[in-house]
């Protein structure tokens, strides 16, 4: 009996067709907010989201946004809601090559295939897509990763394996580990990987590393995917967090780039993203932008074009983009100082441990070594909402809410396994 026959068999009458459904739990990182939301305590704390806030625990908004927000309203031969195009918005496009690849002579030759996507995680499933359809190899991701990786992969159908990242001893990255894993994986794997501000442990590679990384995919003929989120986030540069990205492009690899605009611009909603494949030839990129449209096509069919107008008009004027550039590396500022102020709170109550990895790790989120335990505490004690595997949201913590956090820390590594 086929599977359809079978569930028509299960339903007494069309009024109850789903009744057999099971229900699903809650995604852990949207969980966490609702938790969070639902608690009345006075001193609750929001260490789950992975969306900036001010000093005040307020979502902030770019004066250069609004700026560019306004030029676009007030002019309708921009702004007029019609469809964009399958790949999106080209001057966007284009904008977002020089933002990740600079003045490169790959762009120069037409060997960057481009496309505007749903953010990241619409960028990575059209890539995986593309990738079970044209190169279906299998897929080594960090130990651990954002949570989203293992559920986009699995859902194109491609083969899931891990590599080590995280060292649990040393909070910090697992190097020979990973080596090990990509110099014994099949040759033309694929390897995810972030570029910056790795998610969730904000444990990066060193140059150094990342050169032997290069050296291994060489090697081993690997095609890296990267995930860029948090371009201009991490170190409040943009060419700074590109170094790794360029680092490949001028290797000669071909590699797939997707690229979230939600935190580095603060477009959290406006769902603005785009993919890269950096290929060999220009031939090989008109190709494969001609089977990336097939893809697009029956996914969503095109994406908005409210956030891509956005941060084109950012980037294509001068003295707006200056002033975007200083309010990124404001913002990142504040989440670099909300580092040194845990730190400093934690010293002063000779917190049990070694809390150095806090201040050395980079980006917004912090992996901060509690166990799921003492996670748990924190957020039935103390009403700190924060992940089980003990990643916190930096741009959570301020000045008002940072005493009340390194208590509860202290509170659960002193009592609590």
């Amino acid at each position: 009996m086929d599977r359809i026959s079978s569930l028509g068999k299960q339903v007494s009458s069309n009024t109850n067709i789903f009744s057999q459904l099971k229900l699903a739990p809650a995604d852990p990182i949207l969980g966490t907010a609702i938790a969070y939301k639902a608690d009345p305590d006075a001193k609750k704390i929001n260490l789950g989201v992975g969306a900036y806030r001010t000093n005040e625990g307020k979502p902030y908004i770019f004066t250069s946004v609004q700026k560019a927000e306004s030029q676009i309203l007030a002019d309708p031969t921009t702004y007029n809601h019609e469809y964009l195009g399958v790949d999106g918005y080209q001057p966007f496009v284009q904008s977002t090559q020089k933002l990740a690849f600079g003045d490169c002579s790959a762009l120069k030759e037409g060997r960057v295939c481009s496309s505007q996507v749903l953010s990241g995680t619409g960028g990575l499933r059209v890539g995986f897509e593309f990738l079970k359809l044209h190169y279906p190899s299998p897929v080594y991701v960090p130990t651990p990763t954002w949570g989203n990786h293992n559920a986009i992969i699995t859902e194109s159908g491609l083969p899931l394996r891990n590599y080590p990242y995280w060292n649990a001893k040393t909070r910090g990255l697992d190097y020979e580990g990973m080596m090990k894993t990509l110099s014994e994986c099949p040759v033309g794997s694929i390897i995810l990987l972030h570029p910056c501000a790795h998610n969730p442990t904000g444990v990066d590679p060193t140059p150094e590393q990342w050169n032997g990384i290069l050296q291994v995919v060489k090697k081993n003929n690997l095609l890296p995917f990267f995930d860029s989120a948090y371009q201009g986030f991490a170190t409040g540069n943009f060419e700074n967090d590109a170094s790794t990205i360029r680092l490949f492009m001028e290797a000669g690899i071909n590699f797939i780039l997707t690229q979230s605009f939600a935190k580095n611009f603060g477009l959290y909603g406006e769902r603005v993203g785009a993919i890269h494949f950096v290929c060999g030839t220009k031939d090989a990129a008109t190709r494969c932008l001609s089977q990336l449209k097939l893809v697009i096509r029956p996914m969503y069919s095109n994406p908005p074009c409210h956030g891509a107008f956005i941060v084109d008009r950012i980037c294509r004027q001068p003295e707006l983009y200056k002033e975007f550039l200083g309010e990124m590396k404001a913002v990142s500022d504040r989440i670099k100082n909300m580092r040194k102020v845990l730190f400093d709170e934690l010293i002063s109550r000779k917190t049990p441990g070694d809390w150095t990895h806090i201040t050395n790790q980079i980006g917004m989120f912090s992996y901060t070594g509690l166990t799921p335990g003492q996670c748990e505490v924190l957020i039935k004690k103390w009403h700190v909402y924060l992940l089980k595997n003990g990643r916190i949201s930096m741009a959570g913590i301020t000045t008002k809410n940072v005493a009340h956090l390194a208590e509860g820390m202290d509170d659960v590594v002193r009592n609590h396994k």
